[in-house]
């Protein structure tokens, strides 16, 4: 046999830099970081501790949806090795100070440009991955890379071929916006720096003190890539420093980081008092205690290795964020970014609320009372200096990423499963607070009951979670005894229902007082949050009492569910990279769908909840580097994991019963925190035997199809007997609902389209035999006020308001629409195909004197993608027309550019037309932000009948722009001709 001499030298060079260590079967052996950072998963395989303020792990990419973490698993270079990062976001921030080893010349380019930089290559061969630690070869200098953390230092250990140079660059200009940065020489061995960047936090703030295992034999500094002395402090936004070490002694280099948000000198005091020593591997020991202490609290037996694997991995990247944010004295940086004490508990930071109340706060709820604390704590102080609970909170920033107010139910589900280690009263104060905003579509929410898609985009997402909210604060309400609040969010919480349609059974927008047209379910637009109606017809989680009703009860409600599944796959509409995943509509690699598959349970169906949990939890959750099925969400995807596996799910977090799907292990056990342990155990369990024949707690019978928190706190036995048939058993179904008297949902008219020709006649139609009234004069319809019965003719110019009226049921909101006659003068002859999600009020969209906001998002805008936008109009008078104008949107960030030329043409037939003027575009392609401008034809005296307008597409996205090399939109509205 021959053998490769080159390899067993690299094998022997990296077994001899850190001792083999043999560990047993622990929980920690299972988890395998790579999971997630290929495909969309957006992990990164660093080392960091459980929920700890550093993150430090190898960037392999700079920008892009894929680079969110700074990793990607299909990469091949790194440039060097970061302290934080975010764990599985769809939004790249973070990635700060950059350290990287090499030998040899001081290269400040990092070689991306693919001209010669300080980048190296490296194979997953000679990478490695566990909880706690990490470690590469950097092929470029033979440097092998090893990292471990503390919750706030980071450590490296850089390994130097024997008589190369031993250099590290630091590296503060890497990836986003630096606003301000500063490097300076503290002592022989210490740097010291500091770096404020703008991203999706927009002022983020990072102290650092970096200490080295030996002296430096010489520094040297570049600012904006210009090589300058390094004395003293130095300042600048491009910062890049390199410290070379003498040769002599060992190969191994040493460095430890402490981090701070808040000073130098706090950075320092988490340097010193967690990392005082220089033992690397005692960190990595301690680091692995740390993972093993967190991931004990659910132990699994039997199982395959990839299983175990799986299982664990997501348990772990559970307890990757929050992060801590506060420095070892109790100092953190708080919302108004002043420095603050608090020694009473920890604050944390990276709330990706959206995501986590669904599943990964619920599973705190069990696991870890103290920490559920903590993030509650952290909430209440963030709207005491900020003036709001947090909504995507990052860094200290608001971010605003995502909708609705889901610290709401955090508190909510805590407070009612009995974890009360916060102040109740501010809390609950808080909570209100967040419901009484006029950000967001608020203000249209609590005006009308829902929010009409022509005022604010993504309306139906919106209004189904604001409910749901809602209603958290009337169960926390009720709880306190505040029976009034209760009753207000108790109205609130039942909003969804004006969102339902009962022709279709779908929850669709609401435009001009009736129905947004056309509608597809499958289509995703911008009235849905990174979804479509398939997928947000079935969030009513907390009152599915009526959501069912709604559908005609259980068993159509299942034909419902069963159609989600089984319909085709494809999406119309805009590209949305986040559903992923897909069973028929169903779409697991996003959050909105995650609760779906339990439905059935509520339907008296069980086993179709098996069905698909067991398909889902065996199919979308691989032991692979794309083992995630869609953006890991900051714990989230791997919650969903951690709770189907043991058997359970919370659909509706502020309630406390858990819906019971099926379990993936013989045995699982939970290691409560009050001493007490739950164990689930599964008879018969294989990959045939997915249905649940019957269910034991504590060796009695369970009838029913959901557990309750109490029975999982109070310890105990969870027994399935497993079968490979479904059980047509009864199980009693769980259920929500929402206390107190109905609303009437909104009454609607029909057709709703706001602009006519010479007449139209407008259809009512209202709920559960519901009196409707209404008037033309602008005047408030009552009771007593013209009764519908007929359609409506309207002949000009008309505002309808409308309402209905029903005994024992809460009035809603007056209802209005607007219509308007469209000049007769002007016609639509043809127009180039337009994207359906951007038609505006359709083919006469153009021409309907309505001009679009600047909010492309809001349906006044027609959007023609990668083709030029051509309009033929015919006149139908004799005045000549004296200007021409049309009006276009730029919002380059949406890869909305304004046309590069605008030609007229004139023709006396409608067939054979000739250009008579041209105007090439004025307004900066470059310029970021949303503007709206005219192109204004003047002068013309034109007698001709037929005008052809074409604006020409912009063309490709240009370099200089992050998505270069896509195709650019024309988004047109208004075209006006003046006689």
């Amino acid at each position: 046999m021959l053998l490769n001499i080159r390899y067993i030298t690299r094998l022997l060079f990296l077994m001899t830099i850190t001792p083999f260590i043999c560990y047993g079967q622990s929980p920690v052996d299972f988890v395998n970081p790579f999971i997630g950072t290929g495909g969309h998963g957006h992990t990164f395989p660093g080392a960091t501790v459980p929920f700890g303020m550093v993150q430090l792990s190898p960037d392999t990419r700079l920008d892009g949806w894929d680079g969110c973490s700074g990793y990607h698993y299909s990469d091949e270079y790194i440039y060097g090795f970061s302290h934080t990062h975010l764990s599985g976001t769809g939004v790249p921030d973070y990635c700060d100070i950059l350290f990287m080893p090499f030998s040899g010349e001081v290269l400040l380019n990092n070689g991306a440009d693919g001209k010669p930089g300080y980048r190296s290559k490296f194979s997953h061969q000679y990478e490695t991955a566990g909880a706690g630690y990490y470690s590469v070869e950097l092929e470029k200098d033979g440097i092998k890379a090893e990292l471990t953390a503390t919750a706030r230092v980071g450590m490296h250990a850089y390994t130097f071929q024997k008589n190369k140079t031993q250099c590290i660059l630091i590296d503060l200009f890497h990836r986003d916006k630096v606003t301000d940065s500063w490097l300076e020489i503290t002592d022989t061995n210490e740097i010291a720096g500091y770096r404020g960047s703008s991203s999706w936090a927009r002022d983020q703030r990072l102290y650092f003190v970096a200490q080295f295992s030996k002296p430096f034999s010489s520094t040297g500094i570049a600012a904006d890539d210009e090589k300058i002395p390094f004395s003293g402090k130095v300042a600048s936004k491009n910062l890049k420093a390199w410290l070379e070490f003498e040769k002599s002694g060992s190969e191994t280099i040493v460095i430890k980081v402490g981090l701070s948000a808040t000073s130098i000198e706090n950075a320092r005091l988490n340097l010193m008092t967690e990392a005082p020593g220089w033992d690397f591997n005692e960190t990595r020991h301690r680091a692995r205690s740390l993972w093993e202490n967190e991931l004990n609290k659910i132990s699994v037996k039997e199982g395959s290795k990839d299983e175990k694997t799986v299982f664990y991995t997501a348990l772990y990247h559970t307890m990757i964020s929050p992060n801590i944010y506060n420095d070892v004295d109790g100092t953190f940086l708080g919302r108004d970014l002043q420095p603050h004490k608090n020694t009473q508990n920890n604050y944390y930071t990276v709330f990706s609320l959206w995501d986590t109340y669904r599943a990964l706060h619920p599973l705190y709820t069990i696991i870890d009372h103290k920490r559920t604390n903590d993030f509650i704590n952290t909430f209440i102080s963030q709207y005491e200096l900020g003036r709001l609970l947090p909504v995507w909170e990052l860094s200290s920033n608001e971010t605003f990423c995502m909708i609705g107010y889901h610290a709401v139910p955090v508190i909510a589900d805590a407070y009612i499963k009995g974890i009360r280690g916060f102040d109740q009263n501010k809390a609950f104060k808080a909570m209100v607070n967040s419901a009484m905003q006029d950000h967001m579509g608020l203000k249209y929410y609590r005006q009308m009951g829902y929010i009409p898609a022509e005022n604010e985009h993504e309306s139906v997402s919106k209004t189904l979670e604001y409910a749901y909210d809602d209603w958290c604060i009337s169960v926390m309400a009720d709880s306190l005894g505040l029976d009034s609040i209760r009753d207000v969010f108790a109205i609130r919480a039942q909003s969804y229902k004006n969102m339902f349609d009962p022709a279709s059974g779908f929850m669709r927008a609401r435009y001009n007082g009736g129905w947004y047209a056309p509608f597809d379910p499958a289509e995703v637009n911008f009235n849905y949050t990174e979804a479509n109606s398939w997928q947000y017809s079935f969030y009513v989680p907390h009152d599915m009492n009526h959501f069912i009703a709604l559908h005609g009860g259980k068993q159509a409600t299942s034909v419902m569910l069963d159609s989600l599944f089984n319909v085709s796959s494809k999406t119309t509409g805009r590209d949305q990279s986040d559903i992923t995943g897909l069973i028929g509509q169903y779409a697991h690699g996003n959050e909105p769908s995650h609760h779906i598959a339990y439905l059935y349970d509520y339907c008296d169906m069980p086993w179709k909840t098996q069905e698909k949990v067991s398909f889902i939890m065996r199919n979308f959750y691989t032991n692979t580097p794309d083992g995630l099925i869609g953006n890991e969400d900051c714990g989230q995807m791997s919650a969903w994991a951690v709770f189907s596996s043991l058997g359970f799910y919370p659909v509706c977090p502020g309630s406390t019963q858990y819906a019971i799907g099926t379990p993936l292990f013989s045995e699982a056990s939970i290691n409560l925190e009050n001493g007490k342990k739950f164990v689930v155990k599964a008879l018969r369990l294989n990959s045939e035997n997915i249905y649940v024949k019957n269910i034991k707690l504590n060796g009695l019978d369970l009838t029913r199809s959901f557990i309750q928190h109490d029975e999982i706190m109070a310890g105990g036995e969870l027994t399935f007997e497993m079968s490979s048939s479904p059980s047509l058993l009864p199980f009693n179904a769980p259920e929500t609902s929402v206390k107190g008297k109905e609303i009437l949902p909104a009454p609607y008219a029909e057709p709703n389209n706001k602009i006519f020709y010479n007449n139209q006649r407008i259809t009512l139609k209202g709920y559960d035999g519901a009196t409707i009234t209404y008037t033309t004069d602008g005047s408030e319809p009552e009771k007593n006020s013209e009764k519908y019965k007929e359609p409506i003719l309207i002949t000009s110019n008309t505002t309808l308001k409308f309402n209905a009226f029903k005994d024992g049921y809460i009035q809603g909101s007056t209802q209005q629409a607007d219509f308007t006659q469209s000049p007769a003068d002007i016609e639509v002859i043809s127009i180039s195909p337009y994207a359906s999600q951007y038609s505006g009020s359709g083919r006469n969209n153009l021409i309907d004197g309505l001009k679009g906001s600047n909010d492309y998002r809001l349906g006044g805008w027609q959007g023609f993608q990668g083709v030029d936008m051509e309009i033929v109009l015919k006149i139908n008078n004799n005045k000549p027309i004296n200007s021409i104008s049309s009006g276009f949107l730029q919002d380059i960030n949406s890869w909305i550019f304004m046309p590069s030329q605008i030609d007229l043409f004139t023709s006396a037939d409608g067939v054979t037309f000739h250009k008579i003027n041209s105007i090439k575009n004025d307004f900066p392609v470059d310029k970021w932000g949303t503007f709206t401008h005219e192109y204004i034809f003047n002068n013309l005296n034109i007698k001709e009948r037929f005008i052809k307008i074409i604006a020409k597409n912009a063309g490709l996205i240009p370099e200089w722009h992050p998505a270069s090399g896509n195709i650019t939109w024309i988004f047109a509205d208004e075209i006006s001709i003046n006689f």
